[in-house]
């Protein structure tokens, strides 16, 4: 047969050569034709580097029918006269060196993605897209493989490459399904760890080599191919910690939040610094946490990111966890292992913007896909990032289901959504001119709103005793309300404005304090308009601000003993704590994603005091309901004393939703002992000092009242009775009333 007498057109052939077919399925495989007066089939393939190719019929192995190659770049055919009745076959290709191997031919298997998966994705409803886009081994008609799906509406062509078919994007061409915008190939005999991106070809004809967005898995950077790999390999051991989660009650739980950093929190010098894998941390962060008596882990990203120093902030594999420190069942593992140990698991994700890395998400199919084309609404500028197109469906769609796909496939516990301020606002860190209003002329970002209650409902709906929180640095109201209410409906906000204040007072020389007092006690003003965690975070020990410890006015004393003073009244405010890691032993430096924490400082005592200093106060926090019980209900805290300037002291109570506990916090913010210092309380009987962040144990001065305080029928603070004290140098004290066995009467 000579190239005359191909049954294929001269547009579909070129169309093939030049991989530039948007339906190759329609050229390649087997075809019903007709020649002269009869039907045929023929069967078509391009191989541009077979020399020899045979069809060979699945049922009768012996029939083979050889194909002629009709054009020089590799396109094959054979055509079988009088055959109307399609078969099964395969593909027996001879190399350039003789070498033969039998394949199932791509282009023979029908459609897998079907109609109602497209539909639900198009009005951005699918909330299990990761199970069907992306890469995904599979059996089809009794034949292993891989199928491969994608979204680039715009692209002109997308085909699948990897070192099974040398990276040669003319081989693995896909077929787009409909209007849909998604292409398709089922690719037999490809099995798990094989590495692949997509080829996609622009409407300008530049090819673009694209990670692929919904890989499980991805290689270790500098490279970024993605990985076939499955997730369905790892047995879980936490079924109890999940079926316990689903009657969690966070709001009226402990939840002390230790921060990490995998790649820093420790390292191995031994073996060129490297970094702990997720099961070393399994072991050794898991262990430690529960020692410091923290309920909860919280990671910055663990999504795949290029680059080290964007400490996971800009992800490229949104659906993979990084390969840095092992495989998906690895973090799986961690996760496992936090859960038997009874710690909760909550992830920074990063859904307000993209990095450009040309293997990523940015221009993925030549337009403006998954970011906003114009950049008034596409571009953080701070940042050099992309901003997600919330108002597109299938873009809202791959965020939503991501953020469900944590919580399903590794039964993490909650999210933090990172940066929710720059979501909300249009005119984000934009001057005039550079920034589009909504259709009300407003500032307010509709869909980015629209998509953050969603992804609340859906959350909450589907995983019970989830926890979502929201980075948001404004005073936009209702963050942690529910959607009913109007709200966003994150279940927590970071308290940023706390933070920012009360480092600010406690950074300020202790004879400065006496006027700005406003900055200690200011956030009750706020204190119950949101469910606040009060962060310590890592953004607060990077970039020049320097390290809790290094923060603190005065000589190193006065620091251990000012930071001792600052952690002691974090934990009596009303909010749910976190720490960033390091912050709980005094590291000095400030925080280098490079490099270990500063571990050896812990033979130092200053710095084993601290530790111990924070392990207590957890201790506390856990046993004592008053701590936590009502941190979002305003009867349970009330002031005793924040006028006192001129002492620089401030006094409250925390009580219990039952009212058979109360705690009195007294805190001293300057270096002078204060002997004789009279505070009034609400009852009589003897009160134990059960916390003295002065105490030698932890590197104080060892300054108190023994132990114990008497109350006396003396008014003080508009109270019946008082307590007469001494209140240590850059000390908190924190009394809890005795109450003999058998005590049940409310106190008040």
């Amino acid at each position: 047969m000579s190239e005359f007498d191909r049954t294929v057109t001269d547009a579909d052939l070129n169309a093939i050569l030049g991989s530039d077919h948007h339906d190759p399925f329609a050229v390649l495989g087997m075809h019903l034709v007709h020649r002269v007066k009869e039907q045929c089939l023929a069967v078509r393939a391009f191989l541009p580097n077979a020399s020899a190719v045979w069809v060979v019929e699945e049922a009768r192995p012996a029939e083979r029918h050889r194909m002629r190659k009709v054009h020089g770049d590799g396109f094959w055919e054979v055509v079988l006269p009088g055959r109307s009745e399609f078969f099964r076959y395969l593909l027996l290709i001879e190399g350039g060196n003789g070498d033969k191997r039998l394949i199932r031919d791509p282009y023979s298997f029908l459609p897998i993605l079907g109609e109602l998966d497209r539909h639900l994705y198009a009005e951005g409803t699918h909330l299990l897209i990761y199970e069907k886009l992306g890469a995904h081994l599979m059996t089809v008609d009794g034949i292993p493989g891989v199928h491969f799906a994608v979204w680039a509406p715009n692209a002109k062509r997308v085909s699948v490459v990897g070192d099974f078919n040398s990276w040669d994007g003319r081989i693995h061409q896909m077929r787009v399904l409909g209007s849909s915008g998604i292409w398709e190939i089922f690719i037999p005999g490809l099995g798990e760890g094989i590495k692949y991106k997509f080829e996609v070809k622009a409407r300008n004809n530049i090819p673009m080599l694209k990670s692929d967005p919904f890989a499980f898995r991805s290689e270790l950077r500098p490279a970024s191919a993605s990985e076939v790999w499955s997730l369905n390999k790892y047995s879980w051991g936490d079924t109890d910690w999940m079926e316990r989660r689903r009657e969690r009650k966070w709001h009226v739980e402990p939840l002390a939040v230790y921060e990490v950093h995998l790649g820093s929190w420790r390292r191995v010098p031994e073996e060129k610094n490297r970094w702990l894998t997720y099961r070393e941390s399994a072991r050794q962060l898991v262990q430690y946490v529960k020692e410091m008596g923290y309920n909860t882990i919280e990671l910055l990203p663990v999504a795949e990111h290029p680059l080290d120093w964007s400490w996971g902030y800009q992800v490229t594999g949104y659906y993979c966890p990084t390969s840095r420190y092992g495989r998906p069942e690895d973090f799986m593992y961690f996760v496992d292992m936090c859960h038997r140990e009874g710690i909760a698991v909550i992830i920074d994700w990063v859904p307000a913007h993209f990095p450009k890395d040309a293997h990523g998400l940015s221009w993925f199919d030549g337009t403006g896909l998954y970011e906003h084309a114009d950049p008034r609404l596409g571009e953080h500028r701070d940042w050099g990032t992309k901003v997600f197109n919330y108002g597109r469906p299938e873009v809202s769609n791959f965020l939503l289901a991501n953020a469900l796909f944590w919580f399903d496939k590794y039964h993490v516990d909650g999210i933090r959504a990172d940066a929710v301020a720059s979501m909300l606002y249009l005119d984000y860190s934009r001057r005039d001119g550079e920034w589009i209003p909504n259709k009300y002329g407003g500032k307010e970002n509709l869909e980015a709103i629209s998509f953050l209650k969603r992804l609340n409902e859906q959350i909450y709906a589907k995983f019970p005793g989830a926890i979502t929180i929201a980075e948001e640095s404004t005073s936009w109201s209702g963050v942690s309300r529910p959607t009913y209410l109007g709200g966003l409906g994150f279940g927590f906000k970071w308290n940023m404005g706390w933070m920012h204040d009360v480092l600010s007072f406690f950074s300020k020389e202790c004879i400065y304090r006496r006027y700005h007092m406003n900055l200690l006690t200011f956030g009750m003003l706020y204190a119950y308009s949101e469910n606040f965690i009060l962060p310590f975070s890592h953004d607060e020990v990077v970039h020049g601000k320097g390290a809790m410890l290094s923060k603190m006015p005065g000589d190193t004393w006065q620091k251990f003993a000012n930071l001792r003073l600052l952690y002691t009244y974090m934990y009596g405010f009303p909010g749910k704590k976190h720490l960033f890691m390091g912050g709980e032993f005094g590291q000095w430096r400030e925080w280098n994603c490079m490099e270990s924490l500063d571990w050896h400082l812990l033979q130092y005592a200053p710095h084993k005091g601290l530790q111990l200093l924070v392990k207590d106060l957890n201790r506390i926090y856990f046993s004592d309901p008053a701590m936590y019980e009502m941190d979002y209900d305003p009867a349970g805290f009330e002031w005793i004393d924040f006028s006192d300037a001129d002492s620089t002291v401030v006094s409250f109570l925390r009580w219990s939703r039952d009212r058979q506990d109360m705690l009195l916090f007294i805190c001293n913010c300057t270096p002078v002992p204060r002997k004789g210092y009279r505070i009034g309380v609400p009852f009589e009987g003897a009160y134990r000092e059960i916390l003295n962040s002065d105490a030698t144990c932890y590197g104080g001065s060892n300054m108190g009242n023994g132990g114990w305080a008497k109350a006396e029928p003396v008014p003080k603070h508009n109270r019946p009775y008082s307590l007469n004290l001494t209140l240590p140098p850059l000390g908190g004290l924190i009394f809890k009333l005795y109450r003999p066995e058998g005590r049940t009467t409310k106190l008040g």
